[in-house]
C-alpha cells in the first residue's frame, strides 16, 4: 500500500467517478482503475461499489476511509511541519442540516481567522449525508436535531457508524413564514390554521422517515412540497404562501427581515413539538482547534439568542 494510492481512494470517494478523479488526479483513468484494484487486492476487501452512474463505498469501504484519510493527513501534516515544500492550507469542514444559525456561527470563525491559511467548507445537505461526510472525515463537525419519534433510531445509526451526539439546545416548535403571510401577526398557529397552506419541506430521497428535518414529520400533509435548499424554501414561502416547521433560532442577518417564526401550538402533545439540536463527530476523535472554535461559535450564538428571547 502507497500514500499514493491512499490518496487515489480519497478523490475517487469525493468525486464519486473515476472519470473525475482521474482528472483531478492528473492520471488516465484505465491507470486510476488499476491502482485501486491493486489495493483492494492487497487489502483483500472492496472498497468501491461500480456502476455505470459512478461509484459508491461498500461498507468496507466506509470503514476504510477515514482510516486513509488519517494517514494521508499525518502525511500532509509532517509535510507542513518538516517538508521543503510549499505551507499547505489546513483543512476543516462541517456538515449540517438547514440551520442558518450553523451557517453563521461558520461566518464568525472564517472572520476571524486568516482564510488564506485555510480550505474551509459548510455543506447544508440530507441528514444521510451529514452522518456520512462526518463518517468519511470529510466534514470535522455535523449538525441535526433529535426529538420523541427519531431518537431511537437515529441513535442507534450513530452507535453502528461509530459517531457521537452532543447537546447544544433544546428548542420548542416554530412556525416559519413570510412576513405577508396571513398568519405572520398570529400570537400562535396551530396545525388546523396551517391546512389551508403547502408545507415546505427539506427532500431526502429515499431515507427512512426518521431522517426528515422538520418536527412533525409523520403528520399526513395534505398539501406538501419537498425542497432541496433553503433557497428555494425561502422563495416558495413568498410565491405561495407556503411554511416550514423548524427551531425559531433565525438568524435575520443572513436570511433577511422578510420572514417571521411564529410559535407552533402542538394541541394534545406537546412532546412532539420540542427538539434537541446538536453536533455530532467520531467516537475518540482528537477535535481540531478550528473544532473547538466552530463549536465555541455555536454555543456563544445559541446563548445569546437564549438570551434575546428571555428578556
Amino acid at each position: 500500500m502507497t500514500l499514493q494510492q491512499i490518496y487515489d481512494v480519497i478523490v475517487v470517494a469525493e468525486t464519486g467517478s473515476l472519470n473525475k478523479a482521474a482528472d483531478r488526479l492528473f492520471v488516465g483513468q484505465p491507470a486510476l482503475t488499476s491502482a485501486v484494484r491493486e489495493l483492494e487486492k492487497e487489502l483483500g476487501i472492496t472498497i468501491f461499489n461500480r456502476s455505470r452512474k459512478g461509484v459508491t463505498l461498500t461498507t468496507e469501504g466506509l470503514k476504510f476511509l477515514p482510516y486513509a484519510r488519517q494517514v494521508y493527513g499525518q502525511y500532509m501534516n509532517l509535510l507542513e511541519e518538516y517538508g521543503k515544500a510549499e505551507k499547505r492550507k489546513t483543512s476543516f469542514a462541517v456538515s449540517t442540516q438547514h440551520y442558518s444559525f450553523a451557517v453563521k456561527a461558520f461566518v464568525e470563525l472564517a472572520k476571524k481567522v486568516d482564510v488564506s491559511e485555510y480550505e474551509l467548507a459548510i455543506r447544508e445537505t440530507r441528514t444521510q449525508e451529514v452522518i456520512d461526510d462526518v463518517v468519511s472525515l470529510r466534514s470535522e463537525i455535523g449538525i441535526l436535531y433529535m426529538n420523541e419519534f427519531n431518537r431511537k433510531p437515529l441513535i442507534k445509526v450513530l452507535n453502528q457508524a461509530d459517531l457521537v451526539f452532543t447537546h447544544l439546545t433544546d428548542c420548542r416548535a416554530y412556525v416559519y413564514l413570510w412576513k405577508k403571510h396571513p398568519l405572520a401577526q398570529s400570537p400562535a398557529v396551530t396545525m388546523a390554521d396551517l391546512l389551508p397552506y403547502p408545507c415546505l419541506a427539506f427532500e431526502q430521497g429515499d431515507s427512512p422517515l426518521y431522517f426528515a428535518e422538520e418536527l412533525l414529520s409523520t403528520h399526513e400533509y395534505p398539501r406538501l412540497i419537498k425542497c432541496c435548499d433553503r433557497a428555494t424554501v425561502l422563495n416558495l414561502m413568498v410565491g405561495l404562501d407556503g411554511y416550514t416547521i423548524c427551531s425559531g433560532i433565525i438568524c435575520e442577518e443572513l436570511s433577511g427581515p422578510d420572514y417571521v417564526a411564529v410559535p407552533f401550538a402542538p394541541g394534545e402533545n406537546p412532546e412532539d413539538a420540542t427538539m434537541e439540536i446538536g453536533f455530532i463527530e467520531r467516537k475518540n476523535h482528537v477535535r481540531t482547534e478550528m473544532g473547538e472554535r466552530y463549536i465555541r461559535e455555536m454555543q456563544d450564538y445559541l446563548r445569546q439568542e437564549a438570551e434575546k428571547e428571555s428578556n
